[in-house]
């Protein structure tokens, strides 16, 4: 899907958005005469403490934007005024277009240290210029999607929403995280563009200025129930059982009246849910839902769950919105091969594999997802190969860029294949990734080669 032109991320100022030392290379490429094929990994070395998986995306959408990637004459303006770079190299930038071919797996794939989540080949000067776009769109929705999927596996069945906007990291963000919210599996989103744009259903309640608003509670939930019929109603800004009883007595001599939710926000809910849900019952309010919100994150949400809290829905906002627990993913773009020759990283902590790879991914006899094997991009390994031909010749390949839709149901299929110690939201697992003999002994022989 592209960026709808309504979008707070300007599609035309994407050339720009990139770091100085991207370009300053380039045009050491360019200058040295260095054309060569180069391939670049991205990856990651590993997990945060407290994932053990993440969730890849964005790493097809970003390949659109690739593909669509050129510097107009005000870009090389801007360019120009920084009086680093020379006139035949801004020439030469004028023409850029990406050229080269672009590996990734499906969004929405549970990945694991070492794996490349994308893998770019191309003349080096293309592929280093990529660096800054691709690891700034898949670490945002990468980050946002990992900690949403965990959200949503607290949840279970029960819906989950995402009310994050005001507290993400800007408007671009709150945006793209959109979309990375419906790959994980959430049921709907308070982001009105983003939500009409990703398919993604739009929802809301109200907030608690609107009940301080009026002096007296009752009148704000009669007064927002006849605009809006079938409304969900704040109930916990003074006290929430007082409110609830005068709200279902309300409804009780207005059988007019629709009312389809109340919503928890703040104190002990597992306790008022049980309250509220009793009240309801009696009343005969059986259908009115009731939903929960205010400060809540995964575990939060299995503790309500598993103790059977009679709570229907959930809205979760700064959790996933700045993924509080893990917000960064130390995410590498590396070159791997140049010239037809491997080329790795090996300082400390920092090693890398070199050469273009594959990832297979095994199952037992169940169909359980039980190891991945990454292997040279030329071995034949056990499993289903992951890495599939996104870019081809600088075109983009339509029929392989799954929709959100597509994404959200190979998210939500791959990690109930995952084994159930890789699920756990509490206890850290390891899911084996097993390195092939010969990319081995690809990175021993190019160790020795490099001195």
């Amino acid at each position: 899907m592209k960026l709808s032109p309504q979008s707070p991320f300007d599609p035309q100022a994407l050339p720009l958005m990139t770091d100085l030392y991207e370009l300053a290379m380039v045009q050491a490429y360019w200058h040295s005469g260095m054309q060569a094929q180069a391939r670049f990994s991205l990856f990651f070395r590993e997990l945060p403490q407290q994932r053990n998986f993440m969730l890849a995306c964005g790493q097809q959408q970003v390949c659109r934007l690739i593909t669509e990637l050129a510097f107009d004459q005000s870009h090389i303006e801007r360019l120009r005024q920084l009086d680093m770079f020379q006139p035949e190299f801004l020439d030469w930038l004028s023409d850029f277009r990406f050229s080269g071919r672009i590996r990734t797996v499906p969004e929405g794939t549970p990945v694991f240290p070492q794996e490349p989540l994308l893998e770019v080949t191309a003349p080096v000067a293309e592929a280093q210029l990529l660096e800054t776009l691709v690891m700034n769109f898949v670490h945002l929705e990468t980050v946002l999607a990992s900690k949403a999927a965990r959200v949503v596996m607290a949840a279970g069945e029960k819906p989950v929403v995402d009310f994050g906007m005001r507290r993400m990291h800007g408007l671009d963000a709150a945006y793209r995280g959109t979309r990375a919210y419906k790959v994980a599996g959430l049921a709907g989103t308070s982001h009105i563009l983003a939500g009409q744009d990703f398919d993604l259903p739009v929802r809301g309640t109200m907030a608690h200025s609107f009940i301080q608003a009026h002096g007296d509670e009752l009148a704000a939930f009669k007064a927002y129930a006849r605009l809006y019929p079938g409304t969900t109603l704040l109930v916990d800004t003074y006290d929430t059982l007082r409110a609830l009883d005068r709200m279902i007595q309300w409804l009780l001599d207005d059988p007019q009246a629709q009312i389809s939710a109340i919503r928890l926000d703040s104190g002990d809910m597992e306790q008022q849910s049980r309250q509220c849900r009793e009240r309801l019952d009696e009343a005969g309010f059986s259908h009115i839902k009731i939903l929960a919100s205010g400060g809540l994150d995964e575990h939060k949400i299995r503790h309500m769950v598993e103790r059977g809290a009679p709570i229907d829905g959930f809205g979760v906002g700064t959790a996933i919105g700045a993924a509080s627990d893990a917000p960064s993913l130390e995410l590498a773009y590396k070159l791997t091969e140049y010239d037809g020759q491997p080329r790795l990283k090996n300082s400390p902590g920092k090693a890398s594999w070199p050469g273009g790879k594959q990832v297979w991914r095994q199952r037992d006899g169940q169909g359980q997802f039980r190891q991945d094997q990454l292997t040279h991009e030329e071995e034949s390994g056990e499993g289903e190969p992951l890495l599939i031909i996104t870019v081809d010749k600088g075109q983009l390949l339509e029929s392989v860029i799954a929709s959100p839709d597509e994404s959200r149901d190979h998210a939500r299929r791959s990690i109930e294949a995952l084994p159930g110690s890789v699920r756990s939201l509490t206890q850290p697992a390891r899911y084996p990734v097993i390195i092939s003999d010969r990319l081995e002994a690809l990175r021993q022989s190019t160790l020795e080669k490099l001195g």
